[in-house]
């Protein structure tokens, strides 16, 4: 019976079957394969041996029924599956896991595992950022409202809002690929990682075995890989989580009732409330804003597990039978609704433009300050003026710069073509350019892709 969403709710198939108790098995049974067979390459034991173990180190010989029934005697996971894999074996199970300590085995199979599960979250980002390249296009010129302190600044356009988080995904996945050179690796350095249990052959044996599996061999270990990598890892994960936390954070804020510029898709069939039939709510940005904080959360743990006893200790293994499958699968379900919220994101024009002039002008008062400027009035003149004109256009609920018009030292420095050019459609600067500039930085990455 399945008792954690991420088994029955969250994350896709794919994710996971990469860290179901199946798979898991078999990578360790790859890892020990992989280690037969560089022993026989060393001449450390017959190539014959080597041969049979590569082929039956698979769940269709070493059923995962049988690894639980011996660990349920002998209390010990790896030893289990030594076991249960030299017994499919016959004679040559004499040579199964020779020299090894259980995580030499354990944390190069997790890496197998943190690997496939890499190429997916790589995957789910390239696809945001194909939406997002294609969002921030479309809507350079849609001029909105930017807002400071959840109060109405100086106009920006939509272009930009899409262009930030263009260029945040990107970052993710440049630090994915920098993160790679350091976790994607493995270990096979015996008891507490000086390989004296492989004798001169060592050295060899950990680059034969990484070799083999497409992994670079840890530089030095004891008994664990070092967990500053896993820290480093669950860090990273926690970091994408926050930009779709942010995303989500402001497509909730603009699909308030009040504001509604844009809104999450909704189906014909969808149900918003069990009770209010009228509610559209944002569901799916609001279960990835939930999601994060799980992902915050497990990055704590991850730094508690790097401080272990001398060569190492246990109480990081629990925790990672946790913290690595929750957090992949959850980032991925977090990573796929996201996906599905910006493809199907409704915008509502008539609102944005509602929502710019909403102030009457007031924020227009910067442009005003230094259009002032602009025509002689010293800066900090014109500031003060400015504040004041500001105030009085919203004590009487009036526009700023009709307010404005009405002042005499004003008038001494701007005329109507001055007052004429003061809309919010023209003060976005160089927002267009800015956002063509991240798209033509994203399209090159692309192009180094192979995209």
């Amino acid at each position: 019976m399945a008792v954690h969403p991420i088994d029955y709710r969250y994350g896709s198939e794919e994710m996971r079957r990469i860290w179901d108790e199946e798979n898991k098995l078999q990578k360790l049974l790859e890892v020990e394969a992989a280690l037969a067979r560089a022993h026989a390459k060393v001449g450390n034991i017959p190539e014959e041996s080597a041969r049979v173990i590569s082929e039956r180190a698979n769940t269709k010989w070493v059923k995962l029924e049988r690894v639980k029934e011996i660990e349920a005697e002998i209390h010990h996971d790896i030893m289990a599956v030594v076991k249960a894999l030299s017994e499919v074996c016959g004679e040559h199970g004499k040579y199964v896991h020779l020299g090894a300590t259980s995580n030499d085995i354990i944390d190069t199979a997790n890496t197998l595992l943190i690997k496939e599960s890499l190429e997916i979250v790589e995957n789910d980002l390239r696809e945001i950022r194909s939406i997002l390249k294609n969002l921030a296009r479309e809507h350079k010129y849609t001029v909105c409202i930017g807002r400071t302190h959840g109060q109405h600044a100086v106009p920006t356009t939509y272009g930009m809002k899409f262009a930030i988080w263009l260029d945040e995904i990107q970052r993710h996945l440049d630090r994915i690929e920098e993160l790679k050179e350091r976790v994607l690796v493995g270990q096979m350095s015996g008891a507490v990682g000086t390989m004296a249990s492989f004798g001169d052959k060592g050295l060899e044996i950990q680059r034969l075995v990484m070799e083999d599996l497409g992994l670079k061999p840890a530089r030095i270990s004891n008994q664990i890989i070092q967990r500053d990598v896993y820290a480093e890892l669950m860090a990273v994960l926690a970091l994408i989580a926050s930009t779709l936390d942010k995303i989500a954070l402001e497509i909730r804020n603009l699909q308030r009732t009040e504001i509604l510029e844009i809104s999450e898709p909704f189906g014909k069939k969808q149900v918003g409330s069990s009770t209010m039939p009228h509610k559209r709510n944002p569901i799916r940005s609001e279960k990835v804003s939930g999601l994060a904080r799980v992902l915050y959360s497990n990055v704590f743990p991850a730094l508690l597990n790097n401080p272990l006893w001398h060569e190492r200790d246990l109480t990081n293994s629990s925790v990672e039978r946790v913290i690595l499958p929750e957090s992949f699968v959850l980032l991925e379900e977090m990573l796929k609704s996201m996906r599905k919220v910006l493809s199907g994101l409704e915008f509502f024009p008539e609102n944005i433009k509602r929502n710019l002039h909403m102030t009457h002008n007031l924020i227009m008062a910067e442009p005003l300050m230094l259009k002032l400027t602009e025509k002689g009035m010293g800066r900090q003149k014109a500031h003060e003026l400015v504040r004041g004109l500001a105030m009085k256009a919203f004590r009487e609920n009036r526009d700023l710069i009709e307010v404005a018009k009405e002042n005499e030292d004003v008038r001494k420095f701007l005329t109507e073509d001055d007052f004429e050019s003061l809309k919010p459609e023209n003060y976005i600067g160089m927002a267009p350019q800015i956002v063509d500039n991240v798209i033509a930085w994203i399209e090159e990455k692309e192009r180094k892709e192979g995209i």
